[in-house]
């Protein structure tokens, strides 16, 4: 695909999208592949949400974006993520438990020595 294709396919989705948000935001055309529009987020400050088009040309070897390929790569990243997170979470609950454990057996030694020491 040619450079001006892409800029023309650009082009008519920036404006695709541009017509979508008019009526519920105010819309900003920011660059030749961007647009922005202002927000509240869930503390009430101002914010902003900035949306960029982008029509890939691939790798630098010649192979063309695969955005099935792409996609499937992000899914799994993000279940391997999930998973260590997980892994993480488990870890992090048995080190609590043994922690509480230990803290309670030393209170009880301690507690025992105190008791043994004020007969």
């Amino acid at each position: 695909m040619s450079k001006k294709a892409n800029d023309a396919l650009r082009a008519n989705y920036i404006a695709k999208l541009i017509e979508k948000f008019k009526d519920d935001e105010d819309v900003l055309r920011v660059d030749s592949n961007k647009i922005a529009f202002p927000v509240v987020d869930e503390e009430g400050e101002d914010n902003w949400v900035v949306l960029t088009i982008t029509i890939p040309t691939g790798s630098r070897e010649g192979d063309p974006y695969d955005g099935y390929g792409e996609a499937e790569s992000y899914a799994l990243k993000t279940a391997q993520k999930e998973a260590k997170a997980k892994e993480a979470a488990i870890k992090k609950a048995a080190k609590i438990e043994r922690d509480q454990k230990m803290r309670a057996a030393k209170a009880a030694a301690k507690a025992a020595h105190e008791a043994k020491t004020t007969e």
